[in-house]
């Protein structure tokens, strides 16, 4: 972005109404601190009832609840430092463009920029959850969805051809253009546009498209001021409010889970510069497994603000059974949401094991964006490959259900032998109809004519994504369909084969 005159207005204005009710340090305190609240009895409690497990009661599990920030949730807090950062320096005014790639939580913070009259257009994936989608859209962020992953495997890429990422810009551009911005920037940056879309790196994209259009990019993934934050203000909340309760903060160790990994690194340094130890640990899903904003350890791997070196210990959770502690909280009336439930389900597995005795759990997010119906809800649209496996035959159709590509020859034999199904019973929906179906919620009659009456279907993508998508707008149409979660890319990895070789683009 040029470089521009301080906007004194817009920072007096940010500052009166979002900075002075964040956390902040005048003289000796700390103001606006998000509570920290004991959830050593009920998390025994639910260990007990939802796992079988009785822990022995002598440890100490505090909870430090973010989603009393005014963006809801711990994301908030790098967002506010880089804005303000950003407006002081001249490269974010008023009349500035904002562009950032989000699974939620930090797009959900930028939204408290338009209130001031600053328009943020956030780059998202079709897997986001409806509920934080309509978080986003709520607070007056414009949302840009993409048939690609938000939080590509550094990796693993999908090497789409120039046709695919040609495709994929027209899209893009077609949004920008609906939202009401000019095309001749986006057409000037085509060719790196689609560069960085066939290599699936939304990241640097939104940096291309912030120059494109003179905009700014928060640069989340990268920005120093991230992991800073929690260095020298979250991590010090946390030790102040542990020794006003009378505990020593060397004798806890913190458990948070990995986003873009700037609250592991900053907690990381703040407790290992003062203290001299590591006493930070991380929490991710199992690989394949979908919780909001939170990335597998698999996915953490080459980001700039994953450090293990400096982590305390890594640890993996399954989150299905994370899932049922997430259930039990909310019952409760305690709001957490669902890396919170992965934090506090992986300190039952550690305490029943021995690992640590007295913990604080980063409980990023409540549930109000989730819902305790939805995640339901979704669980039941997603199935696992091993469970399709296991019975095959409870599905009466199944069908390949994507916007951009179709399988070849090939990919219809391996999924189908995969599945243990006829190679005739598995069908390919036009990428066209999927797109109307997407867009209006009406059944295209090409593709009525491939659903049964009656009978269950399994829909097919590339990596579980678009699938969800259809089997949510086909259930509102009164239709019973699963989405295969992983897609094509997890049966293509079961068998050691190359995905990107067992697609083509559709001509429609």
């Amino acid at each position: 972005m040029t470089t521009q005159q301080l906007d004194t207005g817009l920072l007096e204005d940010f500052r009166k109404t979002i900075l002075e009710r964040m956390p902040h340090i005048e003289g000796s305190t700390i103001v606006n601190p998000t509570p920290m609240l004991d959830l050593s009895e009920i998390l025994y409690q639910c260990a007990l009832e939802e796992f079988g497990i009785k822990l022995e009661k002598n440890f100490k599990v505090l909870g430090k609840f973010e989603s009393s920030l005014p963006g809801a949730s711990i994301k908030t807090r790098p967002a506010v430092s880089i804005i303000e950062d950003a407006i002081v320096s001249g490269r974010l005014r008023r009349d500035s463009l904002v562009f950032e790639a989000t699974s939620g939580n930090f797009g959900i913070s930028l939204g408290m920029l338009t209130k001031l009259g600053v328009r943020v257009f956030t780059v998202v994936s079709r897997k986001l959850k409806d509920g934080v989608l309509k978080s986003l859209t709520d607070s007056g962020v414009k949302v840009i969805q993409l048939d690609i992953d938000i939080c590509p495997a550094p990796g693993f890429k999908v090497d789409y051809n120039k046709a695919t990422a040609k495709l994929l810009a027209d899209k893009l551009a077609s949004d920008l253009k609906d939202n009401g911005l000019p095309l001749e920037p986006f057409e000037k940056a085509r060719e790196d546009i689609e560069s960085l879309l066939a290599r699936e790196d939304v990241i640097e994209l939104v940096k291309i498209l912030a120059k494109a259009y003179d905009g700014f990019c928060p640069e989340q993934y990268d920005n120093q001021l991230n992991p800073r934050v929690h260095e020298n203000l979250t991590a010090l909340e946390i030790e102040h409010q542990l020794l006003a309760k009378g505990y020593e903060p060397a004798s806890f160790e913190i458990v948070c889970a990995f986003g873009t990994g700037g609250t592991s690194l900053g907690l990381s340094n703040f407790f290992i510069k003062k203290y001299g130890k590591k006493i930070v640990r991380v929490v991710y899903p199992t690989e394949g497994q979908d919780v909001a904003g939170i990335r597998t350890r698999e996915k953490a791997f080459g980001l700039a603000f994953y450090r293990p070196e400096v982590y305390l210990g890594e640890h993996v959770v399954d989150f299905e059974q994370a899932k049922k502690l997430l259930d039990y909280f909310v019952a409760r009336g305690i709001s957490i949401g669902e890396s919170g439930a992965l934090v506090l389900y992986a300190i039952v597995q550690m305490l029943n094991f021995g690992v640590g005795k007295n913990f604080v759990a980063i409980i990023a997010d409540g549930i109000e964006k989730y819902g305790a119906v939805q995640i339901k809800t979704e669980e039941r649209l997603s199935v696992k490959l091993n469970e399709v496996r296991a019975n095959p035959s409870s599905y009466s159709s199944f069908i390949w259900t994507h916007t951009l590509f179709t399988p070849n020859k090939e990919a219809l034999q391996v999924i189908s032998k995969y599945l243990g199904i006829e190679e005739q019973k598995l069908v390919v929906a036009r990428t066209s109809d999927v797109a109307e179906l997407l867009s209006n919620s009406r059944l295209p009659l090409t593709m009525q004519d491939m659903l049964p009456k009656d009978g269950k279907i399994l829909l097919i993508c590339m990596a579980g994504g678009t699938s969800l998508s259809v089997a949510k707008t086909l259930k509102k149409l009164g239709y019973s369909a699963n989405s295969l979660d992983g897609g094509l890319i997890a049966i293509a990895q079961e068998e050691g084969l190359k995905p990107q070789n067992m697609v083509q683009v559709s001509s429609g």
